[in-house]
């Protein structure tokens, strides 16, 4: 028996094209990114893809992409669940500064370190700063000692797979098709665990928004196959143009 996830990393953000650092900054999709999350439902309905439950983060952009997929594909019956530990990285001090100017006041190569080394994380935002995610009334009920000032992906990997497994993982044993719509780094967090992809690897790795990515598991939930829906080509276009990306 094989299982089914499906991973959807939401559409193009207001910030995605403002070239700004985002991380947990609850910002919401560009009509691109509207567009394409009605486009990702369409496919999922041309493979004959309907989940039978939904996991998205507690981020508009994810729940906005999520919500239009289902609206396009007519699925009004959807069980979803919540979760901030399926948000996108926190990008901490870094979080809301245009992402070629910081690359311009610290170098090149520092700001690469903070973009893509796997367990340096950027500079720590400040207990006091609004910015803190401990100051934001979305996650009132979350014990703050919890809540990043700033992660890694280690950090991503560490507090997302909790989640995975007590959550996630019950309802894809219960046969159940599940489709997860998260952010570039949580889903690049659960992919490595899934594809058991290198500290050193996983750096390299660069997911397309709005296109849907289909893995088929065994009973121990082990990849059988995985696939973006569509044309390949353009998913790989698409990979690639985001890790040319300034940020």
């Amino acid at each position: 028996m094989s299982h089914t996830l499906i991973l959807l990393r939401h559409g193009q953000s207001e910030w995605n094209l403002s070239n700004l650092f985002t991380g947990w900054t609850d910002v919401g999709l560009t009509d691109q990114g509207e567009e394409e999350a009605r486009t990702a439902g369409r496919l999922m309905v041309e493979e004959g893809l309907k989940p039978d439950v939904m996991f998205t983060s507690v981020l508009k952009r994810a729940t906005r992409t999520a919500d239009l997929a289902l609206e396009e594909a007519g699925w009004t019956d959807i069980p979803t669940k919540r979760h901030w530990r399926l948000n996108e990285r926190h990008y901490g001090d870094l979080q809301g500064l245009n992402k070629k100017e910081t690359a311009a006041k610290h170098g090149d190569e520092q700001v690469l370190i903070w973009r893509r080394s796997y367990d340096i994380p950027p500079p720590v935002i400040a207990l006091e700063d609004e910015r803190h995610p401990s100051l934001d009334p979305l996650y009132a009920d979350v014990d703050p000692a919890e809540l990043p000032g700033s992660e890694a992906l280690s950090n991503v990997v560490d507090r997302m797979l909790p989640y995975w497994f007590a959550e996630i993982v019950p309802e894809l044993k219960a046969g159940k098709t599940v489709l997860i719509v998260a952010h570039g780094n949580s889903l690049r967090a659960l992919i490595k665990h899934l594809d058991d992809i290198s500290n050193e690897e996983i750096v390299d790795l660069n997911i397309p928004t709005g296109i849907p990515l289909v893995y088929e598991l065994d009973d121990d939930l082990n990849p059988i196959s995985s696939r973006y829906l569509g044309d390949p080509e353009a998913a790989a276009a698409a990979a690639e143009a985001v890790g040319k990306q300034a940020g």
